[in-house]
């Protein structure tokens, strides 16, 4: 397989720089480029904004922030490149933006690079569509004290994954303080925990009379989703223009 050369965005970040030291184990892919508002000595060059990048790239990796899309998005459609995008948090807008490149360029976008999640959501529907409403729904999500978006956009991901699936249009509850009511059988209630340098744990409850079934996934380190992210750069790269996310390069 030919060498695939990656524009790594947020660079100098944890999952940034996960991704460079899962492709400097690999013999396919190399980090030729990054960009960073906070360039710093690398390996590779690291620019503070994508057009002053003048690499020979294949494909672009983001890690870095939600409200750097933008950039990168103009920068890929001028340069025709494809985008692995792996951040969370975008706004309305911004994801709108994300679709609207996939009409030039290929970008796939996952809130969540993680097979093993991906796996989880998979199994989260078919347990929502066999114990239909006879079962609340409720997401746990825990991750690090420096994490800014709650919820994460992973347990948004398995929410509305699973509300694609039940008969009825669900509310997403996000805290019960201010509810001082019973639980609705439509609620889908989504729980954020944040403390120390828990990397990310994900666990969907089924609740019933007298029974409760869980579903649960943890990541030991960010590897995992750089692993994902790279294996993702791989699967869209001579791609044609359109939008590509995890389900798709499982099937």
């Amino acid at each position: 397989m030919p060498e695939i050369k990656i524009l790594l965005s947020g660079a100098m970040g944890r999952l940034g720089r996960a991704v460079t030291a899962a492709c400097e184990e690999s013999d396919v892919y190399k980090v030729v480029a990054g960009v960073d508002i906070q360039p710093a000595a690398e390996k590779f060059p690291v620019y503070a904004k994508p057009a002053d990048c003048d690499c020979d790239v294949d494909v672009i990796i983001d890690c870095s922030h939600h409200t750097a899309v933008g950039p990168l998005l103009d920068y890929a459609i001028e340069k025709k490149l494809p985008v692995v995008i792996c951040t969370t948090g975008h706004t309305v807008s911004e994801v709108t933006r994300i679709h609207e490149a996939a009409a030039s360029i290929p970008v796939f976008y996952s809130r969540n690079m993680s097979v093993g999640i991906n796996l989880l959501i998979e199994l989260a529907k078919k347990a929502a569509k066999v114990l239909g409403e006879d079962f609340d729904i409720e997401i746990i999500e825990k991750h690090h004290n420096k994490k800014l978006d709650a919820p994460s956009g992973t347990a948004l991901m398995i929410a509305d994954a699973v509300a694609d699936t039940v008969y009825y249009e669900p509310e997403y509850v996000y805290e019960r303080q201010s509810r001082r009511q019973a639980r609705d059988k439509k609620e889908i209630g989504i729980h954020s925990v944040r403390g120390g340098t828990i990397v990310g744990e994900h666990e969907i409850l089924f609740a019933g009379t007298d029974e409760v079934i869980t579903i649960s996934h943890q990541a030991a380190s960010r590897d995992v989703f750089a692993r994902g992210a790279i294996r993702a750069a791989g699967y869209v790269v001579g791609k044609e223009p359109g939008f590509y996310d995890m389900s798709t390069m499982l099937a």
